[in-house]
């Protein structure tokens, strides 16, 4: 059978740099830092006592507030950038099949808030077990789909990948093969992560994962550093609407890019290391050469998944360096978690997001904070440093990696 074309005709976000898609595109390209003191609780015993937390964000002008009460966070993020990725595509849904259209959703932890204050309730009782009605339903991951789904009564397939930090981006590739093998002809995917509370921070401190330049959090997240002491936890969400690409053309849809392929592939190493040699980073990305039916010289930028770690920065670098060989020092490479912090499962969501606009509009958004290069990184690299970057577009991979050794790329080009 011959594979159907996919496009992306929609876009919506809602980051710690701005609250919807085109603030969020604005603050990328102007090198704006969303790392601030916490503010969400009192973190003053906390190892790490700042983050990157949405600013001016108030659901109640999204949504009723006694419906957003039934919600945890990581849901209502993931309604607002539906919402907004919906409209932004202007599909005429009354005029279109609710069957083939579908939510495939992504989230590494799902409602971690509501388990947090769930249990803190419970043990603060006689120990009779009283949990809200909506406890379950608030938590589990993939409600965020279902509420999506019914909101706007799409039947089409509709559920949530679960892989660490690459849920998002495994999520778009599902979305793309279901509409590549003619299942759907639209389909709502990205990812929402809400994981800036007293289990997430403490969590991930007890792990050593985050970032404890508390006296500089605007800098503390900083890809390609020598000095780089782990990442910088955000929140938020992405949306993408992928359209198979006749019915995009025949309704006269804005298209901003094309999905050409992904990859996945397995470190099969150890629960939170990357492989010391790149292994499964370098195979996910040659999977999704390979399925996107480009050369690596094609690539003109890749946003890697960069978290400002000591070990998963040099890996990714070095997996580059493999796979596209002499090309790696004529592409632009960047990370924007450099800015936004890392979303965990929305990640790869509002990083295929940033791929997209540079190919719309020929600007690559910069890798900040950079003081002083890592010297183990060689000087031929473009890492885009500090300041974003003019240049053409035509190809750009998104690369995100989650804990358990989850890899997973997306291959977008320009139309």
């Amino acid at each position: 059978m011959a594979f159907k074309r996919v496009v992306v005709t929609g876009l919506g976000a809602l980051t710690p740099i701005g609250n919807t898609f085109r603030e969020y595109w604005d603050g990328l390209k102007a090198g704006k830092s969303g790392a601030a003191p916490i503010t969400r609780f009192d973190a003053t015993l906390f190892k790490t006592k700042f983050a990157c937390e949405l600013k001016n964000f108030d659901i109640g002008n999204f949504m009723d507030r006694k419906e957003a009460r039934k919600l945890d966070p990581f849901a209502q993020y993931a309604m607002v950038v539906a919402d907004e990725a919906i409209k932004d595509s202007n599909l005429p849904l009354s005029e279109l099949d609710p069957n083939r259209i579908g939510v495939i959703w992504g989230s590494g932890i799902g409602g971690l808030l509501t388990f947090q204050e769930e249990v803190k309730s419970f043990a603060k009782g006689d120990g009779t077990p009283r949990f809200n009605p909506f406890f379950i339903p608030k938590m589990i991951p993939d409600l965020s789909a279902g509420h999506i789904s019914i909101k706007y009564g799409f039947r089409g397939p509709n559920f949530v990948t679960v892989s660490a930090c690459a849920s998002s981006t495994n999520a778009i590739y599902d979305a793309f093969m279901y509409i590549r093998l003619g299942k759907a002809d639209v389909i709502v995917s990205g990812g929402s992560e809400a994981a800036v509370c007293e289990a997430g921070v403490g969590g991930f401190n007890a792990m050593k994962a985050l970032s404890e330049r508390n006296d500089s959090p605007e800098t503390a997240s900083r890809p390609y550093d020598q000095n780089r002491d782990g990442f910088v936890l955000g929140e938020g969400a992405g949306a993408l609407i992928l359209e198979e690409y006749e019915h995009a053309k025949k309704r006269g849809a804005t298209i901003y890019a094309e999905v050409l392929g992904g990859g996945l592939s397995a470190d099969a190493y150890h629960i939170t290391a990357p492989h010391p040699e790149g292994a499964g980073i370098t195979k996910v990305m040659e999977n999704a050469l390979e399925d996107a039916g480009i050369k690596p010289e094609e690539v003109d930028y890749i946003n890697t998944h960069g978290t400002s770690t000591p070990l998963g920065d040099i890996g990714e670098i070095r997996a580059i360096e493999k796979v596209f060989g002499s090309h790696a020092f004529a592409m632009n490479i960047s990370s924007t978690k450099s800015m936004t912090g890392h979303l965990l499962g929305a990640a790869g969501a509002i990083e295929s997001l940033a791929c997209i606009m540079a190919i719309c509009e020929g600007v690559v958004p910069p890798t900040i904070n950079n003081q002083t290069r890592d010297a183990a990184l060689d000087e031929r690299l473009n890492l885009t440093l500090n300041k974003a970057q003019q240049r053409t577009v035509n190809v750009a991979i998104s690369n995100t990696f989650g804990f358990g050794g989850h890899n997973a790329s997306i291959v977008l080009k320009k139309v």
